[in-house]
């Protein structure tokens, strides 16, 4: 039998703890692609020093200690032993070097957001109160230029300078969401999976949709975004169902 890890001398341990509910509940909800997706966190003040998912891990496995400890200014990373995920350093190494509001980075292939990204139009309109929370609050990257190698991930690190800008669709591609804790970016990568896949249902029934006003859309926007400890609920439950479960994310 082999030991259990020895957890004594990690650092940043709680938040490796909901980063790991995130990955597996992402799983869970088929809303990951196979090992092929990221999320990361930043844990200090400058937003350069990041946790990340490891090289081809499947998200349904990932433990809190498993969790990488990377340096967005570190060019030595890729030559590190347990490096990450070339398009990943690309993408969240650039986006936290670059955007140090963006504290945590979730990118994923979910079904629904990937449907959006590949329409000729990717904008989300205001169709039900989901949508209406990203009303205003989405940017398009309409200029896929192949995997998120550090060149790609520049550039869309670039398109995330406006904090209001939460979401980015990223077209031919899938999502990236960012936010300032796990609890409120898996939050809106839920929740946006859920408006997009409201609107791509909608669009497939071939009816005229019925549209938000503006000033309704923007006003709900607000209000869901000041809504009281919604989003750390949601993970807190998460967590309690994990932990009721048996599960060994907490490791």
């Amino acid at each position: 039998m082999l030991d259990a890890k020895d957890t004594s001398n990690i650092t940043h341990w709680q938040e490796r703890v909901d980063m790991a509910a995130a990955f597996r509940w992402t799983a869970r909800l088929n809303m990951h692609e196979a090992v092929a997706n990221h999320f990361s966190l930043a844990v200090n003040d400058d937003a350069t020093q990041f946790l990340m998912n490891p090289n081809q891990r499947h998200f349904a496995r990932i433990k809190a200690s498993d969790l990488l400890l990377l340096n967005a200014n570190d060019p030595a990373t890729m030559d590190r032993p347990d490096a990450p995920d070339p398009t990943a350093w690309g993408l969240h190494g650039s986006i936290h070097r670059l955007c140090p509001h963006a504290r945590c980075v979730m990118h994923v292939h979910s079904i629904h957001a990937t449907v959006l990204a590949s329409l000729a139009d990717s904008t989300l309109p205001p169709i039900d109160q989901n949508c209406a929370t990203f009303f205003n609050r989405v940017v398009i990257d309409d200029h896929y230029g192949g995997l998120a190698f550090e060149e790609e991930g520049e550039r869309c690190a670039a398109m995330l300078s406006d904090p209001k800008n939460k979401v980015m669709v990223m077209g031919n591609h899938g999502v990236l969401v960012i936010g300032d804790t796990v609890a409120e970016t898996f939050n809106r990568l839920y929740y946006f999976e859920r408006a997009a896949e409201t609107y791509i249902r909608a669009l497939q029934t071939g009816q005229p949709l019925r549209i938000l006003p503006d000033d309704v859309a923007e006003k709900t926007a607000r209000e869901l975004e000041d809504y009281p400890q919604q989003a750390e609920l949601h993970l807190a439950e998460l967590k309690a169902i994990l932990d009721e479960e048996g599960s060994p994310y907490a490791t």
